[in-house]
């Protein structure tokens, strides 16, 4: 495909919202007046061609805005790259072209909920009174206006601070790490550092991270079993088994935090042994490539390394999480894969204060024997295992608050 032909079929397929963040990010090399001008993804090409950042010979730029925008697709389509391939490239020192500052600014914007975006644009309204800030006013309008009036440079983010702060405290923890790893203006990546090696002291903040861009950050599957009538009736040894009241508080909490966390959550509620693998699957099966992480929670009874259905048939753990080994998911292979499971891993109690409730009744349940044992999780990297408690211990469940 020619130089020119290819740009244009780029061009068609990006649309305004990610033709303004592609000029946004793109500032240090195409003036704010000219910048102004462009309407057309074509354009704006145009005009990164003519400042020499992207000609026939060298499409690294136009790489890396896609990537920065997350559009593989058209990375791996037209410009026979990937998301991982890009990663490694722009840990080069020098390699990456948007400055550290530029993507800091874009990464917040499309972590600012709509909510957040009114009130980040009140808290504005001292610093910037006479900037027109309308409803079709975007996050990266309000940067840019912030950069003309001065109150918002590489080396001046106190405003941005303060507000963020007030706004949400992930976006300020988001910044603070910027300032971490910024280092000669570029963002510093590399391998993480054992508590005991030699040099730890030097290279202890020099820590290897996940991408965590994407929108939707990826799914969150939760399998909530509260009713066991079921195993009560079809498996004697489980006659006595409770059914787990409380667990939908637990659901609620988790559906509001990674909600909040920009999650695609997905409860599935009261599933027997066999309907669980299924939705697994369904899940591993699924095209992961434009999410950055995968999160399953279970709350079930279980034992040794195991769930239960609600017709009380076991489905072990390690099933589970092998199913999104690279080789069995790859769409989330060198992606984090994280399980939390609420279940006791074993019988022993441990020792602490009786908690009782106003009246007079131990307000708390215990979940059914459920072991953790190391092989619940693939010998691969990118897995995290979350318990309920300790191994060989019970977990509590409140029937009125959850865990």
């Amino acid at each position: 495909m020619e130089f020119s032909q290819l740009l244009y079929v780029i061009s068609e397929a990006l649309d305004r919202a990610e033709l303004a963040a592609l000029k946004f990010l793109s500032l240090e090399h195409v003036t704010v007046r000219k910048r102004e001008d462009i309407e057309e993804p074509k354009a704006f090409f145009l005009a990164l061609q003519e400042k020499g950042m992207i000609e026939a010979g060298d499409l690294f730029f136009l790489k890396e805005l896609l990537y920065r925008i997350n559009r593989i697709d058209l990375l791996a389509a037209h410009l026979g790259s990937s998301r991982e391939e890009m990663e490694r490239e722009l840990r080069v020192p020098g390699r990456a072209r948007v400055s550290p500052f530029r993507y800091l600014l874009f990464q917040l914007s499309e972590n600012i909920t709509k909510d957040d975006m009114k009130c980040f644009k009140f808290l504005l309204g001292k610093e910037l009174p006479k900037c027109k800030l309308s409803s079709e006013t975007t996050m990266l309008d309000v940067f840019i206006e912030m950069e003309k009036k001065g109150i918002l440079r590489e080396d001046n983010l106190t405003v941005l601070k303060t507000i963020c702060g007030k706004v949400d405290k992930s976006l300020l923890k988001k910044i603070e790490e910027y300032g971490l790893n910024s280092f000669d203006g570029h963002i510093r990546l590399a391998s993480s550092v054992a508590p005991d090696s030699p040099g730890n002291c030097d290279q202890s903040s020099q820590l290897e991270v996940y991408k965590m861009t994407s929108l939707p950050r990826g799914m969150c599957l939760i399998l909530n079993n509260h009713d066991f009538a079921k195993a009560r009736e079809t498996v004697p040894e489980l006659r006595k088994m409770k059914n787990r009241n409380g667990t939908d508080v637990d659901a609620d909490a988790l559906t509001k935090v990674f909600s909040k966390l920009h999650f695609i959550v997905a409860e599935y509620k009261d599933r027997t042994a066999e309907e669980i693998r299924g939705i697994i699957n369904m899940y591993r099966r699924m095209d992961h490539n434009n999410k950055d992480c995968f999160v399953c929670c279970i709350l079930s009874h279980g034992k040794k390394g195991i769930i239960y259905g609600i017709d009380g048939q076991e489905v072990p753990i390690q099933e589970l999480t092998t199913s999104f080994t690279g080789q069995n998911c790859q769409s989330l292979a060198g992606k984090p894969k994280v399980f939390f499971v609420q279940a006791c891993q074993g019988g022993s109690y441990q020792k602490g204060v009786t908690i009782e409730t106003d009246s007079g009744e131990q307000d708390y349940s215990l979940e059914t024997d459920a072991r953790f044992q190391l092989d619940c999780i693939p010998s691969e990297a990118d897995f995290l295992l979350g318990m309920a408690t300790l191994q060989d211990y019970v977990s509590y469940r409140s029937p009125s608050q959850g865990t």
